[in-house]
């Protein structure tokens, strides 16, 4: 290295040294925007890393998965230690059980209040008893936190859930999510779930450092019909036969499969689904009908198109992400028929739009959109909500149906504020929505779509692109079904979910929840309006009988109605819609953002309560790096600046020092 490198090595060093205090500083007035925090607690002791281990255990009968968590927590240190863990959920899923386990000392938690749980926790906590506290964060993102862990003991906190599986053409997936992605924020006030509660921040490992902690999952499927095509894309799996129509799925091999979600995919023999009528009966009775789609329509029936691709080329979407999307938008972009139209609207900390309107979709269009794409990196902030906001302000001819496509990671914090913007401003626009990454945020994906009345996609990682590009733009290319109507003909039914039914898009089923009284008889009409003919489904209530096995019904029919009051409601939530959710936590014991499960063990334990805090942090996303690719808060100019300032100044004052003690030597 010659004198210029190293006087430039000197001085980087220098800089580094200059701002980090200040760089530090800036980060903490911005507690709320994600970034990598580990805290070690006592390394030697083992206080750092209480969570051991997590296994689940998932059995799926028909359309209803049931899943049991097992998190294992272990002070292998010398001090009483209090630990919080931040981690994913699914969107659809009912969580609506906890249990604690210290040695051979068992307590089912209970459903309360969300303060007055919280209240009960740290009462608990202050009282040297041992508890565990699960909270709802936000739809997809849970707190458990469990105190007066005392030297050796072994903890078991089991949660309890059940979720609907969903077909979309054919394929069935069960989705376990594993971790919670880092979010970006702009602001340093990130929406919180409740009025009173900040929302924590999850803390990550660094990147390359085993995880302390082991995961494990086993899934016994058991359909109707023959299975066919199981799977995993996420990981190497082992499936044991029993039949044609069960099978055992675990883990294969010792890899760490924490850092990615587990997915699981399969069809049912001859493409067919589950489709039919569900019922229960009890205190109150529940249905869930579930509607096979119609087929496709051909491709001279569709009307001209719009196209606007809204691409994430933000930090967090460095490497993996951004190389998949833009071999989707690619894919697109290319089989995009002469008729349509399109735009392309790239956003990080700001948006940057193709043209002022959307241009034909001609080889020399889609080849300048494609050069657009192609130099992009990613790098900056994930500002989403003024990307969408430039979408939908430009100009559009009214014999063109637009749609608009969404393709991000989702790491970002205001997913409310972009809702209630596409809301707000449909006019015929449609969201379609596609995630990509090993820890997509599913809320915001999911989200974005149905505040659009579209349909949310996912992929995890490279090889999935080009399958999914395509089955993609099918499912985008024209609607299967409009104006979709659900008649009921002597079946008393009421408390009906979703109270309207968008149009139908994807080969996905209808779906609808609700509860009924009286006899068992009647009718069930579904309609709708097809591109070539009009649709009708009938479905004798008579035919189906209620079942025990069909108890989860509750809980996915009280989880559909908190969605809808909370997790994609767009507007501001009143005091009726705050007591609706909390009444239907505390009725059907379900994890909402107003209801938390609480579990105390009543012998003190820990006298004084006096122990280590310690935040249990979770593997990195597989793919996503720490290396400062936008997963937090950009630097701001004055920060530079000031720093900048600062090495200025502290090299003039040593060059002033160096020159008077030459003038005062000997």
């Amino acid at each position: 290295m010659g004198p210029m490198g190293r006087r430039g090595a000197f001085l980087l060093g220098l800089l580094l040294i200059v701002t980090g205090p200040i760089l530090a500083q800036a980060r903490e007035d911005e507690s709320l925007s994600p970034y990598f925090l580990v805290e070690q607690g006592d390394d030697a002791a083992g206080e750092g890393f209480p969570l051991k281990s997590t296994n689940v255990t998932v059995r799926i009968s028909g359309v209803i998965a049931d899943v049991l968590v097992v998190q294992t927590y272990r002070n292998e240190g010398t001090l009483p230690i209090h630990a919080r863990y931040v981690f994913p959920g699914s969107t659809r899923a009912s969580v609506h059980g906890m249990r604690i386990k210290v040695g051979d000392q068992m307590v089912v938690a209970k459903i309360k209040e969300r303060q007055q749980a919280k209240r009960e926790f740290e009462q608990a906590k202050a009282g040297g008893k041992s508890a565990s506290l699960l909270e709802q964060q936000r739809p997809n993102l849970f707190t458990m936190s469990v105190a007066n862990i005392l030297p050796a003991d072994q903890v078991e906190v089991e949660l309890h859930y059940t979720e609907l599986l969903v077909p979309e053409d054919g394929v069935y997936q069960f989705v376990y999510p594993t971790v919670a992605a880092p979010r970006y924020s702009h602001s340093s006030q990130a929406a919180s779930p409740e009025e009173d509660d900040e929302c924590p921040e999850d803390s990550y490992l660094p990147e390359g450092e085993e995880p302390p902690m082991t995961f494990d999952i086993k899934v016994a499927l058991s359909t109707g019909l023959p299975l066919r095509d199981l799977r995993s894309g996420s990981h190497p799996i082992q499936v044991d036969w029993h039949g044609q129509s069960q099978a055992d799925v675990s883990l294969a091999g010792a890899e760490f499969g924490g850092n990615r979600d587990f997915i699981l995919d399969y069809r049912l023999a001859g493409k067919e689904i589950e489709s039919g009528l569900l019922m229960t009966e009890g205190e109150e009775n529940f249905f869930l009908l579930m509607v096979e789609p119609p087929e496709r329509i051909r491709i001279d029936e569709i009307p001209p198109r719009e196209y606007v691709f809204i691409l994430d080329v933000s930090g967090s979407m460095h490497g993996f992400p951004l190389d998949t999307a833009k071999s989707v938008i690619r894919d697109l972009i290319g089989h995009l028929r002469p008729t349509d139209r399109f735009n392309v609207i790239l956003f990080s900390g700001g948006s940057r739009v193709m043209a002022p309107a959307s241009l034909p979709a001609t080889e020399e269009s889609a080849r300048q959109a494609i050069q657009m794409i192609d130099r992009e990196d990613g790098g900056g902030g994930t500002e989403l909500a003024q990307a969408v906001a430039t979408a939908l302000a430009l100009p559009r001819e009214e014999k063109f149906s637009r749609t608009v496509v969404v393709i991000t990671d989702g790491c970002i914090s205001e997913e409310k504020e972009v809702f209630q913007m596409i809301e707000k401003n449909l006019n015929q626009t449609n969201f379609f929505s596609f995630g990509i990454g090993s820890g997509v945020n599913r809320y915001l994906v999911e989200g974005l779509a149905r505040a659009g009345m579209g349909e949310p996609f996912v992929v995890t990682q490279p090889a999935e692109a080009a399958e999914a590009a395509s089955r993609f733009r099918e499912y985008i290319e024209s609607p299967l079904l409009t104006n979709v109507q659900v008649s009921f003909r002597g079946f008393d039914a009421y408390d009906v979910e979703p109270r309207a039914l968008p149009v139908l898009f994807a080969q996905r089923p209808i779906i609808l929840f609700g509860k009924w009284r009286g006899n068992r008889a009647g009718e069930i009409e579904v309609t709708g309006e097809g591109a070539a003919r009009r649709y009708q489904r009938i479905f004798r209530v008579s035919d189906t009988a209620g079942q025990p096995a069909n108890q989860a019904l509750r809980y996915l029919w009280a989880r559909a109605r908190v969605a809808r009051l909370h997790d994609f409601n767009f507007g501001e939530e009143s005091d009726d819609v705050v007591k609706e959710i909390t009444a239907l936590g505390l009725s059907y014991s379900l994890a909402t953002p107003y209801t938390s499960f609480i579990a105390v063990l009543e012998k003190v334990r820990n006298p004084g309560g006096n122990a280590k805090e310690v935040d249990q942090p979770s593997p990195l996303p597989l793919g996503m790096s720490d290396g400062g690719y936008g997963v937090g808060p950009e630097p701001e100019l004055w920060v530079i600046l000031a720093a900048a300032g600062l090495l200025l100044a502290a090299l003039a004052s040593r060059g002033r020092r160096a020159r008077r003690a030459a003038r005062l030597a000997p």
